[in-house]
């Protein structure tokens, strides 16, 4: 297993052989701000798979100047587009080199570097788009949201549905009181589609020996050195291992339950509980069954959000079949991914994977005569290049709000879910203190909250 672990010694083992430890102004770039009509320059961490069109919808919107990535196939086509940006392997070098002239930057890497990469950037006074799921830990999470804040930089996290209209339309609606109050929320996905357990319970027996063209370093990131294994980990299938990805409810659960935790204005839970497959010490399990409980906020009841991942003896683990009936139609197959909203008065049902499709049971119901109507919320329309559109918006406006899942929102919505992963591997009922950041009937389970780093590749608070 020792095999090829030590190329130059993973490159000095981090940040500390670089010289990479950044110290925050009160005073960022991003308070200056530029002029409405300067050409933004963007960095791109993480130009392969989603990345590739994160880089692509970014440079209709101003001027690349930075891409970064671990795999020199990914960065290739990318150079040859874009020749006079500058190559990295490493974002913490990226800074450290080009810090001062980047305005803006997107990061579509593994989720175990999504929260360090964002994090360096915030604290130069960088914006920053980031993809989902935010972050790799809960703590994580917490520290992007309160950085934002501190910095004063525009965010926008990458769960798309977030500009349909179609979402933006059934957060009215819900809100309105259209459906009336709302205790009882369903949300499934057909994930893991990649490889995990039971499939894959422990690490590959061998390991390779890395091409050049692979910086593994930087893959590892923060998590713990590894063996490079050809076609494991890289390009994608590290979503179902514990130390890289965040499994199906992280994958999923930002866009399904998008819609769902907007329009009900949910914030930190007060316990998460889970049932699941087999656990092993490497991958998520097969399947799982979260139950997220909210307290009331305001005049809204409390709510249970649960939570259907996976197949369980081959069959999609999802929603009460009784709750099922009542929302498809005569012969209408239920669709592998949606939520449900039960109301008092009705239904909202989403047969979608970001919330933009519904329908409300009974039909009439939606004639809503006597609604509260609330403020209409912006439409955008735009999908995946919509959501960089209103993000550059927001930073040409100075105005971190107008960018609609903005790391204020994609914070809690990221940290209810994540917790849901800890309630997985610890199989028990957790009490969460949301503000002070912690469970507080089962100790132990504090240690899955927050994440042990390599040297140099550490996630701290301000």
């Amino acid at each position: 297993m020792s095999l090829e672990l030590n190329r130059r010694t993973f490159l000095g083992a981090g940040a500390a052989g670089l010289g990479y430890f950044f110290t925050a102004s009160a005073t960022s770039a991003a308070r200056m701000g530029r002029r409405p009509n300067e050409t933004l320059r963007f960095a791109s961490i993480g130009v392969g798979g989603k990345g590739s069109s994160d880089v692509d919808n970014v440079s209709e919107l101003g001027e690349i100047i930075a891409i970064c990535d671990i795999d020199d196939a990914m960065l290739e086509p990318k150079s040859q587009k874009w020749t006079s940006a500058k190559r990295f392997h490493d974002y913490r070098r990226m800074f450290d080199r080009i810090g001062k002239e980047i305005d803006a930057v997107t990061v579509s890497t593994p989720d175990h570097n999504h929260a360090l990469a964002s994090l360096m950037a915030i604290r130069l006074g960088k914006h920053v788009y980031c993809q989902k799921p935010l972050t790799h830990s809960v703590f994580e999470a917490r520290v992007l949201m309160e950085a934002a804040r501190k910095h004063g930089v525009c965010t926008q996290m990458g769960n798309q549905g977030s500009a349909e209209n179609g979402l933006r339309r059934a957060v009215e609606l819900v809100q309105a009181g259209i459906i009336g109050p709302v205790k009882e929320v369903h949300v499934w996905t057909n994930r893991p589609v990649w490889p995990q357990a039971p499939d894959i319970t422990k690490r590959p027996d061998k390991a390779d020996v890395w091409p050049p063209s692979i910086h593994w370093d930087a893959f590892i990131g923060g998590a713990k050195l590894r063996p490079y294994v050809a076609k494991i980990y890289h390009p994608f299938n590290w979503r179902g291992w514990l130390d890289f990805g965040t499994g199906a409810i992280g994958d999923m659960a930002c866009h399904t339950a998008n819609m769902a935790f907007r329009a009900l204005k949910l914030g930190h839970p007060t316990s998460v509980s889970a049932e699941s497959g087999q656990l092993n010490p490497e991958t998520y399990p097969a399947w799982a069954r979260v139950k997220i409980n909210f307290p009331a906020r305001g005049d809204l009841p409390p709510v249970t959000v649960t939570w259907h991942e996976g197949k369980k003896d081959g069959n999609l683990v999802l929603p009460p079949e009784e709750l099922l009936k009542k929302v498809l139609k005569k012969d209408e197959k239920l669709k592998e991914s949606g939520s449900i909203l039960v109301g008092e008065k009705g239904i909202l049902f989403s047969p979608d994977d970001y919330g933009a499709e519904f329908r409300i049971t009974p039909e009439g119901l939606a004639e809503g005569k006597d609604l509260k109507h609330p403020e209409r919320i912006p439409s955008n329309g735009g999908g995946d290049l919509g959501m960089k559109k209103e993000w550059v918006e927001a930073i040409k406006a100075n105005k971190p709000e107008i960018a609609y899942s903005n790391f204020d929102i994609a914070s809690l919505l990221t940290e209810a879910f994540l917790l849901g992963n800890v309630a997985i591997r610890t199989g028990k009922t957790l009490e969460w203190d949301g503000p002070g950041l912690k469970v507080t009937n089962v100790p132990d389970a504090n240690r899955l909250i927050q994440t042990e780093y390599r040297r140099g590749w550490e996630v701290t608070r301000d």
